[in-house]
């Protein structure tokens, strides 16, 4: 299957989560934080999961790089400093980014041990 279609697939679904994971969560951050620390796990377990090229490009590129939301990220951050709370948003930052790498660690032990 053509690599563009197997992207767009997976970003489709991957958009759609994104949606719902904001639906869910009305706490502001809240969601752009849950889905960059799951995006970042899911990522995580699939690049240590003996999956092809096909499957890496629809869930990888396709669905968790519609699912997570470093625009969003980003400006809630800027956001945060220029209204004078920036504290928060070093938090906010430091948080993201720790979440983030642990839980891409995460994902690739759990999928390394699982398979072992």
């Amino acid at each position: 299957m053509n690599p563009a279609v197997l992207v767009g697939v997976g970003g489709t679904f991957g958009a759609l989560a994104r949606h719902a994971v904001g639906e869910r969560l009305e706490r502001k951050h809240a969601d752009t934080f849950a889905v960059n620390v799951l995006g970042s796990f899911l990522l995580g377990a699939i690049v240590a999961a003996p999956v092809g090229e096909p499957v890496a490009l629809a869930l990888g590129t396709g669905f968790c790089g519609a699912f997570t939301t470093f625009s969003t990220f980003a400006f809630e951050t800027v956001r945060l400093y220029e209204t004078g709370r920036r504290r928060r948003a070093l938090a906010n930052a430091a948080g993201h980014l720790a979440g983030a790498l642990l839980a891409v660690g995460f994902g690739t032990l759990v999928v390394t041990l699982t398979i072992a």
